[in-house]
């Protein structure tokens, strides 16, 4: 039997893979020395060779001729996967875009351990696909498909919330009632969980795991919303063209604030009806940045400022964002109120979800004892506040928030695979 497993956490927005040796933990450095990778690849033009994560992002952004692709995580289970995409004029599928993706995170682990790894626990979402049962077992089955086609033999799946209850088990005193708040870059998942050090050893926990549930809802959502409340009203989003008055296409500018369908904007179709819009247009200033964005192709660009707008303010009060790629002097400034005011729905949202989980298991808000949040979003004040509201009686543990769940995929590998379990030093 091999002494070794590990756990893949394959995110929307980042990822992480850790294996277990013996008795010992190993989160690997997968870009330098990072141990979290952007979900990101970019295909050169030429060769078609493909880079990832920050490298990816970077060549990206200094302009290579290429084809860049991120949040491919929620192609799984829909109907965009069996269709696959043109990647620099010819056609590739999905499996094959996602399978070299968790090639690389699987390479990097076996480089760093110096040996093959054969057995994976893959991270999953509670629900790849709101409301669609049949969706999220096809997403399962498509990512069980990819991670044996790289070369893994022993494979098996585990909710990530769960995930990242063990990874924060070892440190637990005595029982607690630990609900889990997972808000990653596609999806937001909870689960409520009985944790304890002398659980450690137990290879069946369905016992102690009293709910999960999860809504598609991400980081990614908070971008779109606030770059249709902040960035695309000054491309021109809801002005008005032609005799009627007729508002101009919103399709254009949600499209362009959702990661995964930007790289389908760039058609000449669409650059043809957006010339003619602008002739009409009420507002041709800030329309014709619209154009601009669709001529250089830089959408990517554009969401990526929104990203880090939304990271700033997490702690500034105001963000002034350059955008001089569109125009030049062109800025965009916006206040924390405004990004919280845009996002305010989908926290309600995350936040009915969760209370749904702690009713599903049949237990009060003040029983809850500990709350977990991991997954870059749970960063932002106003969701923060909104569990302490939710749970006035529970601690809120913020650690490992981007590297909990490839740390616990990795500890329910040993349990699953190498047998008993021990502790985490």
């Amino acid at each position: 039997m091999s002494d070794i497993s590990c756990g893949v956490d394959f995110g929307t927005s980042n990822s992480t893979i850790a294996y277990y040796r013996g008795d010992r933990l190993r989160l690997v450095p997968v870009e330098k020395h990072h141990t979290t990778i952007p979900s990101a690849l970019f295909f050169e033009r030429i060769s078609n060779a493909p880079h990832y994560g920050r490298e990816a992002v970077d060549l990206f952004l200094e302009r290579e001729k290429g084809r860049f692709m991120r949040s491919l995580k929620r192609v799984l289970g829909t109907s965009v996967m069996k269709q696959g995409t043109m990647v620099n004029g010819a056609p590739m599928h999905f499996n094959k875009i996602i399978g070299q993706f968790i090639k690389h995170l699987k390479d990097k682990a076996e480089t760093d351990a110096q040996q093959e790894i054969e057995s994976v626990i893959m991270g999953r979402p509670v629900h790849f696909i709101d409301n669609d049962p049949v969706g999220n077992k096809n997403a399962q089955e498509e990512l069980r498909i990819i991670a044996q086609n790289v070369g893994f033999k022993n494979i098996d799946f585990q909710f990530e919330p769960i995930a990242a209850a063990f990874a924060h088990e070892v440190n637990v005193s005595g029982e607690q009632l630990a609900l889990v708040v997972d808000i990653g870059g596609g999806t937001s998942d909870f689960t409520v969980i009985r944790l304890s050090q002398k659980y450690l050893n137990k290879l069946d926990r369905s016992g102690d795991i009293l709910a999960n549930t999860g809504v598609r809802i991400g980081g990614n959502d908070f971008d779109k919303d606030l770059s249709l409340n902040a960035f695309m009203p000054e491309l021109g989003y809801r002005s008005t063209y032609g005799d009627k008055n007729l508002p101009v296409p919103l399709k254009f500018y949600y499209d362009l604030s959702e990661w995964s369908k930007i790289n389908s904007l760039y058609t000449p179709k669409n650059l043809m009806l957006l010339r003619q819009y602008l002739g009409q247009s009420h507002d041709k200033t800030r329309f014709s940045r619209l154009l601009n964005v669709f001529t250089q192709e830089s959408g990517h660009i554009l969401l990526g400022v929104v990203e880090d707008t939304k990271i700033a303010l997490t702690s500034d009060e105001v963000h002034e964002a350059p955008l001089d790629f569109i125009e030049n002097g062109f800025t965009v400034t916006t206040a924390k109120s405004v990004f919280e005011e845009a996002i305010t729905q989908e926290i309600t949202n995350v936040a009915n979800a969760a209370t749904q989980c702690v009713q599903d298991a049949g237990v009060r808000p003040e029983n809850i004892d500990l709350i977990i949040l991991t997954g870059g979003s749970t960063e932002i004040p106003a969701v923060q506040l909104k569990f302490r509201e939710l749970f006035p009686n529970a601690t809120v543990s913020e650690e490992n928030k981007l590297d909990s769940v490839g740390v616990g995929l990795a500890y329910d590998s040993k349990r699953k695979f190498l047998g008993k379990a021990t502790s985490v030093r």
